[in-house]
């Protein structure tokens, strides 16, 4: 069995110091990783990311993160990877990486993701240079996760993603602005490349829980959905058990 905690959107900056240590620690007490879906910051600064870095550095759990859009607001997205790292925290984008958990391979791909709505209502690159390259870079960032979870040789495959992968997660945002929380490309890179769970966030109004046309789990794991400092996932032979 493997425990993954997992927080996405806490908006972090000096003025909320303080607030997530606590939980964590309790919390990752049990777990085997810590994930951390995006929107680290409130405005994208590397001094709003060293306040978060100094809430997580110490914590006994490896962890991992990918940036959301918050965190690219200011364009100092390197100097943000670069104090998360210095925590502890590996960032990825369109990569993988590999942990052991007591005797278990756990591989783990990360994407920021990007928009581009669902099935039924999406755009495609087609017309106006700019709806091509918005489409395009979808596009691009899924075909990047596809091919990062196929290279993963592990017993559990884990997908983090900003953006969502499906349109059940955003159930209570609304339907006007599905197009900007996520994408069906990313779901079906997933369900191409296969994994067993997903992660994401940005979709404040959202819910917790919801599943790819192929039946891979997904859950939306945004501070305001789940309610608490990170949720907690148990993954056992294939099947996502929600613990806390």
């Amino acid at each position: 069995m493997i425990t993954v905690a997992a927080v996405a959107d806490v908006h972090f900056d000096s003025t909320v110091r303080g607030s997530l240590r606590p939980g964590l620690e309790e919390l990752v007490e049990d777990a085997d990783v810590l994930l951390l879906p995006g929107d680290l910051t409130r405005l994208g600064t590397v001094q709003e990311a060293s306040a978060l870095a100094e809430e997580l550095e110490g914590l006994t759990v490896p962890m991992y993160a990918v940036l959301g859009n918050h965190d690219l607001h200011a364009g100092h997205q390197l100097g943000i990877a670069t104090v998360m790292a210095r925590a502890g925290v590996v960032v990825l984008e369109g990569d993988g990486c590999t942990l052991d958990v007591n005797g278990t391979s756990v591989g783990i791909v990360g994407a920021k993701g990007f928009g581009g709505g669902f099935a039924g209502a999406s755009g495609s690159d087609f017309g106006e240079d700019e709806m091509k390259a918005f489409m395009r870079h979808t596009k691009q960032v899924a075909a990047r996760v596809r091919n990062a979870l196929v290279a993963l040789a592990t017993d559990v495959r884990i997908a983090m993603l900003h953006y969502s992968p499906i349109a059940g997660t955003l159930e209570g945002e609304r339907r006007e602005i599905y197009p900007f929380l996520g994408s069906h490309l990313l779901a079906d890179a997933i369900d191409e490349a296969g994994a067993d769970l997903v992660v994401h966030g940005h979709a404040h109004g959202g819910i917790e829980e919801g599943t790819t046309r192929g039946g891979i789990a997904v859950r939306n794991v945004a501070q305001p959905v789940i309610r608490r400092p990170a949720a907690r996932y148990v993954l056992d032979g294939g099947k996502v058990l929600t613990d806390s």
